[in-house]
């Protein structure tokens, strides 16, 4: 069956498809929507930040002893209405927060793309914002992996001391609980990463983990979009360690599927999967992974999900 060049399509269409991202500060939120930038491009990809919508500066939270995580530092009926008005197609006067400076920049005009990602502490928490967003996704590593990312992050990237790190850890954790992790149930989406099972040093070393891929059953199915793992390339052209393993569950009365995925596979088989999504997109050349022989269970992952947020797109273009 023939189907149209869907990035074409994409451009032409009026609509403002929405992806919602959330996840703790440091949580890998960016890594697993880069593939949809990639696909699609810049030009039909933008990404808000919902660190540009807290209320206070560094120093105002450290006043009045709040962490980012607390919906009172931040501006959500600010991004609420942001929201809104970027899926009519109208632009906003978006705010900017410097986490260099930990102090507000000048705000700036921001005109809405055809995709949309927001990403942040806050982006699944009121009914609002769950209501406007097309596709969601909650990114939930393992404690002690998320804290091992955060201190190399801040360490290396903002100049904090480990001991500067580790007391914010602290401070942060009961807010996290309390406003970050309840987000979890919203997603249509959940990835979860821990250490890989064939060595924790794998994490830092080749950036190898231990990913799971929870999602909801789909509530519609597009007629000839499919994801196929070529089984024969998983067998006979991998020489490192990876498993796969798929488990059912429910969770408030409705089915989950877990693709539990760990190790490193030969990136014959994510050249495969990308094959599969040119020929029904018509968008090419799909080759997130140049020049590599073996690719992550993350990396796979990240592949999966834009197969799952494209045949979101295009029910959505067939339904109006």
């Amino acid at each position: 069956m023939y189907h149209p060049n869907f990035k074409d399509t994409i451009a032409a269409s009026p609509y403002i498809f929405t992806i919602g991202v959330a996840g703790d500060s440091g949580s890998g939120k960016t890594t697993f929507t880069e593939g949809i930038r990639t696909i699609f491009g810049r030009d039909l990809v933008s990404t808000i930040t919902l660190d540009d919508y807290h209320r206070l500066n560094r120093e105002g939270r450290k006043r009045e002893s709040l962490t980012a995580l607390n919906p009172e530092a931040n501006r959500i009926d600010q991004i609420e209405q942001d929201l809104i008005t970027l899926r009519r197609g109208v632009p906003i006067e978006k705010p900017v927060y410097n986490h260099a400076t930990g102090r507000f920049d000048p705000p700036v005009i921001f005109h809405p793309s055809k995709i949309l990602i927001l990403e942040g502490l806050h982006t699944l928490s009121t009914p609002t914002l769950r209501k406007y967003l097309d596709f969601t996704l909650f990114v939930d590593p393992a404690r002690e992996v998320k804290y091992d990312w955060k201190i190399r992050r801040d360490m290396a990237g903002r100049g904090y001391s480990r001991e500067t790190v580790l007391n914010e850890i602290e401070e942060r954790e009961p807010d996290y609980d309390k406003y970050i992790a309840p987000q979890r149930e919203y997603a249509d989406a959940v990835i979860g990463i821990e250490y890989s099972e064939y060595g924790r040093d794998l994490g830092g070393e080749r950036n190898v983990y231990r990913i799971g891929l929870s999602q909801h059953c789909m509530k519609h199915a597009v007629e000839n979009i499919d994801l196929s793992l070529d089984l024969y390339s998983i067998l006979s052209l991998s020489e490192c360690n990876f498993s796969l393993k798929f488990h059912t569950s429910r969770s408030a009365g409705q089915r989950l599927g877990e693709l539990i995925i760990d190790g490193e596979l030969s990136a014959h088989v994510v050249k495969k999967l990308e094959q599969s999504i040119e020929e029904q997109t018509r968008v090419h050349p799909i080759a997130l992974f140049r020049d590599r022989h073996y690719v992550t269970a993350g990396d796979l992952v990240q592949l999966i999900l834009c197969w799952r947020i494209i045949h979101q797109r295009i029910f959505v273009e067939r339904k109006g």
